[in-house]
């Protein structure tokens, strides 16, 4: 007789690190950057190196942060490894993504570093592709291998901010 289907998934099946994601996009802008300048503006604005660097370093420890957390409960990591607990405390009380949404800030903050519009350009298509590729299937097996723990974590706390 066969085994039943399991009820509940193996992994969340994302097979690369999402960091990847904004490494390709940020490289691929910075590419095009150099055989197409779109620079931001023609003279620095006042604050934007400033900015720029509060912005890199708050989106760095809330990328930390999210990572600590986890090392902390003992859970994977790395995205195509079982979780062992949803984790609902630190950063992702406010958001279910941190580490995501601090990559998205440090990846803001270098465009504005390198002073080039296709970063900033590519970010829409970055996060789409983040979404379709990893936080769908993350999503997917949170769900069956929390169900309504994770449903009512996912009703209480936003995906983003």
């Amino acid at each position: 007789m066969d085994d039943p289907m399991p009820t509940t998934l193996p992994n969340p099946g994302v097979r690369f690190p999402p960091p990847f994601l904004f490494a390709g996009g940020w490289l691929t802008g910075w590419l095009l950057h150099r055989a197409w300048p779109l620079p931001l503006a023609a003279g620095a604005p006042p604050g934007l190196e400033a900015a720029a660097l509060t912005l890199g370093a708050a989106g760095l420890a809330l990328a930390m942060w999210g990572l600590l957390t986890f090392a902390r409960v003992r859970t994977a990591i790395i995205p195509h490894h079982p979780a062992r607990r949803l984790v609902v405390r630190g950063p992702y009380r406010f958001t279910r993504n941190p580490m995501y949404v601090g990559l998205t800030a440090l990846y803001v903050a270098l465009a504005l570093l390198a002073r080039s519009w296709w970063p900033l350009l590519l970010l829409p298509a970055v996060l789409a592709l983040l979404v379709a590729l990893v936080i769908r299937r993350e999503e997917r097996y949170l769900a069956s291998a929390f169900g309504a723990e994770y449903e009512a974590y996912r009703r209480r706390v936003r995906r983003w901010l």
